[in-house]
Order: C-alpha cells, then structure tokens, then sequence
C-alpha cells in the first residue's frame, strides 16, 4: 500500500516565488490600500519584493514541498 501524498499549501503557493537558484522570494505587506498618507519613499520600498527570513525558511519549504 502507498503512503499519501503531501500536499502543497495553496496559500504559500500563491504568496511566494522560487528564484532560479532557489531563494524565496515575497511580496511586502501594506501595499494594498491607504496609499496616500504613506509616503512615495515608503510605498516603492514596499513594492520591492523581498527574502523570507531564515528562521522560517524551512518550514516555508516544506509547505511547498520543496
């Protein structure tokens, strides 16, 4: 008999990208609304995407099943 498949997050696999040598890359939150009282230096530092911290890599990779 055959074990289950592991399953990926939907969530993690609609919020984070795979670079091509394998970092994981995602989007910055507060983007979305309320824009006019952010300030235009804050709101393009926010439209850069950015690294996953190291400490939750791990368990980001197993959601992707990576």
């Amino acid at each position: 008999m055959s074990k289950t498949k592991m399953k990926t997050h939907s969530g993690a696999k609609k919020r984070i990208k795979i670079t091509g040598s394998g970092r994981l890359r995602r989007r910055k939150a507060f983007r979305g609304h309320i824009l006019e009282k952010k300030s235009s230096v804050r709101t393009r530092r926010l439209g850069r995407e950015s690294d996953i911290a190291p400490g939750i890599e791990k368990n980001i990779k197993r959601m992707l099943g990576l």
